[in-house]
């Protein structure tokens, strides 16, 4: 079976084994051969080795990377700018790593892959055991953040025959389990936050705020993935929450960002984005009421907290 991951076994670098010829690079991830060499010459994207006699050769971190391009482009980034923010990804990532931190991520790799293994399987009974288990050794945030979630982009953007079906079933799988814990989060007793997307798919909403709550200070309370964001004001009205939360996935357009201002001016809470597309608009929205709080849920719980009591300067 072709293996989704392209990466090399848990806990020891790409070798010369694992590299991949472009015919390959471009099955794995739908890009085309033209288009790679495109992003190579034309933006650096990708800097693939090469042979004596000239072929490209792909290392797993490239096809790593590759997914991330895509995964911004599918956001309405332009290619020309996805560079800026891959580099700016690697800054913030780039820290003195520990012997402890290296088999944490060892372990965090043997989880995505064991986890991966189950679903190009179909196998459900021990996917459930697995799911159950991880929560045994893992706080919530990292297991959804650093292993459930990211098996579940790279499935999504994964090609051929076969990977929308073992996508489906991982979505299907992981939107049952998020639904559950978040029916039992929800406590009337506590602060209530209500969290709506901007071209996010259900399960980002839903684990969002799953993960926004995990402390159990708030309860976030995710509205359907198709509202309209115009009648946002409706809701607030009806349920009166601390603070409206809206994800977003993509860029916001101009007519995007004047429905943001007057949604931000007819509320009675305060007004908050978060998710990977709110780092694009942290200038667009300079002198409006509206805070960034971060493009994970992991970055936005301190300052969604911290916008609940006034302590956030937007």
């Amino acid at each position: 079976m072709t293996d989704l991951s392209a990466t090399p076994p848990a806990g020891r670098p790409s070798t010369d084994d694992d590299l991949l010829p472009i015919r390959d690079v471009a099955q794995l991830t739908g890009v085309n051969p033209i288009t790679l060499r495109a992003w190579e010459r034309r933006y650096g994207l990708i800097q693939p080795k090469r042979t004596e006699g000239g072929h490209r050769l792909y290392t797993p971190e490239d096809v790593a990377t590759i997914r991330q391009v895509l995964g911004w482009i599918e956001r309405g980034v332009a290619v020309g700018k996805v560079g800026e923010l891959l580099a700016r990804q690697q800054v913030s990532s780039a820290t003195d790593v520990t012997a402890e931190q290296r088999q944490s991520d060892t372990d965090i790799r043997e989880w995505r892959e064991r986890i991966m293994l189950l679903v190009e399987q179909f196998d459900d009974r021990q996917l459930h055991l697995a799911y159950g288990e991880l929560y045994t050794g893992y706080p919530l945030l990292v297991a959804f953040q650093d292993i459930l979630l990211p098996v579940w982009h790279e499935l999504r953007q994964s090609k051929g025959f076969g990977h929308s079906s073992r996508w489906l079933f991982y979505d299907q799988f992981l939107r049952s389990r998020v639904l559950q814990r978040l029916q039992r989060t929800q406590q009337s007793s506590l602060p209530r936050v209500m969290l709506a997307g901007i071209q996010a798919r259900e399960l980002e909403l839903l684990s969002a705020a799953l993960l926004l709550g995990d402390d159990h200070q708030l309860s976030v309370s995710p509205v359907a993935a198709e509202q309209p964001i115009e009648e946002l004001a409706l809701l607030c009205q009806a349920q009166q929450p601390m603070a409206l939360v809206l994800w977003l996935n993509a860029p916001l357009d101009t007519m995007m960002l004047r429905q943001l201002r007057a949604l931000a001016l007819t509320i009675d809470c305060p007004l908050g984005l978060a998710g990977p597309g709110s780092e694009l608009v942290t200038d667009q929205l300079s002198g409006t009421p509206i805070a960034v709080l971060g493009a994970t849920s992991g970055e936005a719980r301190l300052p969604l907290r911290q916008l609940l009591s006034g302590r956030l300067d937007t």
